[in-house]
């Protein structure tokens, strides 16, 4: 018989049904993702030449929305595998909702891809005729394995709640119970079942670390292999990672505040939490702080003419407040809130973690397009708008569409499954009795 304790956790933690806001939240997410496929449908029927991407800014918004998901699709290797590798047990609360936040992104960061196709129905050809000299395929097949791997991360720690809630049934109705029962009824939470899940589930965090740093160094590849100015860098690498894990775990203390505030979540998600996150936004802040130092002092050091109109456009020129603006709210700000101990509440946090994902996309935008519109050759004979590149409504439709899909995603999971790990909490929460 289940000690009162252990029910109350269970009931705290049990799916709840979306009152009147979570409704209007869900509407406002499906309405951006109707009038993004709307745009789509718009742009399939009659090309990209509804957007305003040209020869010289080929890769515009869709990309920049692309290198965005990616980075923040590593929060799922930084708290689930990095922080449970470390045995870090404070993070007990946190690694489902890093999972589902990688989930999400990685599925529209490989959905953007396909938008950005000019010819989606030719889409098999990177399969039947790719070239492995090509860092297009490189990153199709880390995509394609860092996906399954976050799926199967996400799924196996999920299995002891599933069993807990089939027995549940007559709260989370009907429906949802045949869901759980497919999803996980072969789990009967035996010590051999118990053996191999944990066994599999440091073999998949083990694997996700190297697969993760691998999407993110030839997502750069993808950039560093094209002889562009800005781009030609062997720093990339540790550039975009250095940035990932920096997004990535802003776009949990967002989350965390979140939930934490829309279902009551404060006995599970502590401020303590936000205090050690906050810690660890610092650090990686400071971090890609460096990285962005180093990315631009050395070409400005060197100042070679075609860098030279590459950093003059970033630093005071056509780009210049959307620069400063972007390194300010993803680096500066949040590490002057972030560093005292009161900015490290709940609420600063949240702000603090806001403040890093908007200047983190627009940070990704940044790396697209003002660099094609500074090639090494200069721009002759072309029409004027080939000069400059802002996006069209269908563009900023498909865009904002996929981020609202992802928090889609993110919104209908936590109303299917528990957003806090139940077994996990309950198994952590009779070992400090014990201890």
């Amino acid at each position: 018989m289940e000690s009162l304790a252990k029910q109350k956790i269970t009931e705290d933690l049990l799916p709840q049904k979306f009152g009147r806001r979570g409704m209007i939240w869900v509407g406002i997410l499906i309405f951006f993702c109707v009038i993004g496929f709307i745009a789509y449908c718009q742009q399939l029927s009659q090309g990209l030449v509804v957007t305003a991407m040209r020869d010289y800014v080929s890769w515009g918004i869709y990309i920049s929305n692309f290198v965005f998901f990616v980075a923040i699709s590593l929060v799922g290797s930084l708290i689930t595998a990095v922080l449970r590798l470390s045995n870090v047990h404070w993070s007990t609360p946190l690694t489902r909702i890093a999972e589902i936040i990688a989930v999400s992104a990685i599925t529209f960061a490989s959905i953007i891809i396909v938008v950005d196709m000019g010819r989606p129905e030719r889409f098999y050809n990177l399969f039947l005729h790719g070239r492995l000299q090509s860092p297009i395929i490189w990153d199709v097949i880390v995509i394609t394995t860092y996906f399954f791997v976050s799926i199967l991360l996400l799924y196996f720690p999920l299995l002891p709640d599933l069993a807990i809630l089939i027995k549940y049934k007559e709260k989370t109705g009907a429906a949802l119970s045949k869901l759980y029962s497919f999803l996980g009824s072969f789990w009967k939470n035996t010590p051999s079942q118990i053996h191999i899940g944990e066994k599999a589930i440091n073999i998949l965090s083990i694997t996700i670390i190297p697969v993760a740093f691998a999407i993110h160094t030839v997502t750069s590849w993808l950039f560093a292999t094209t002889y562009r100015p800005g781009w030609d860098s062997t720093n990339f690498g540790a550039y975009f990672i250095s940035g990932a894990f920096l997004v990535g775990a802003g776009g949990v203390v967002v989350a965390m505040y979140v939930f934490r505030k829309a279902y009551h979540l404060e006995k599970y998600i502590k401020e303590d939490h936000f205090d050690k996150m906050g810690k660890v936004l610092v650090l990686l802040a400071l971090l890609y702080l460096y990285f962005n130092v180093n990315e631009f002092l050395v070409p400005a050091f060197k100042m070679k003419k075609s860098e030279e109109e590459h950093l003059l456009g970033l630093f005071t020129g056509e780009f210049s407040l959307v620069f400063w603006f972007a390194i300010t709210t993803a680096m500066i700000i949040p590490i002057i809130i972030l560093l005292f101990k009161n900015g490290r509440k709940p609420l600063p946090a949240f702000i603090a973690g806001v403040l890093v994902v908007i200047g983190s996309w627009f940070k990704r935008y940044l790396i697209v397009t003002p660099t094609l519109l500074h090639p090494f050759l200069p721009m002759q004979d072309v029409p004027e708008n080939y000069k400059h590149y802002f996006p069209t409504w269908q563009e900023w439709a498909i865009a904002i569409g996929s981020l609202a899909g992802a928090l889609l995603i993110i919104t209908l999971f936590a109303r299917i499954f528990p957003i806090i790990p139940i077994q996990e909490t309950i198994t952590e929460t009779e070992q400090n009795e014990k201890d």
